[in-house]
């Protein structure tokens, strides 16, 4: 006896309903996964946001003592040296707030 073979429309069409099925299925598990990481990553900028403040902050009383040392030394490059340790300052600070605007947290 000759085995009954479904046509190609019959195929492709159980084919689709597989996919679809699947897809559906790991759809939902792939949005939770991007939720979480989502809510684990935005915990971490507000600790993180800080901590680039209070670096800002130690670089700004290191930058202050190390421009107190030239001045009272006489160098000539005093203002150079201050702007650069200013400037990184001012850096730390402006990045943790464009990160937090930026991010909308």
């Amino acid at each position: 006896m000759r085995r009954r073979t479904k046509s190609l429309r019959e195929k492709c069409a159980l084919w689709a309903a597989f996919m679809a099925a699947g897809l559906h299925s790991t759809a939902q598990d792939g949005l939770a996964g991007i939720n979480e990481a989502d809510q684990k990553v935005r915990s971490y900028f507000e600790p993180g946001t800080n901590l680039m403040y209070a670096v800002g902050a130690i670089l700004g009383l290191i930058g202050a003592v190390k421009v107190y040392q030239k001045w009272n030394s006489g160098d000539q490059d005093t203002g150079k040296v201050a702007a650069a340790w200013f400037g990184s300052c001012i850096f730390l600070v402006v990045v943790a707030t464009v990160i937090k605007s930026f991010f909308g947290v």
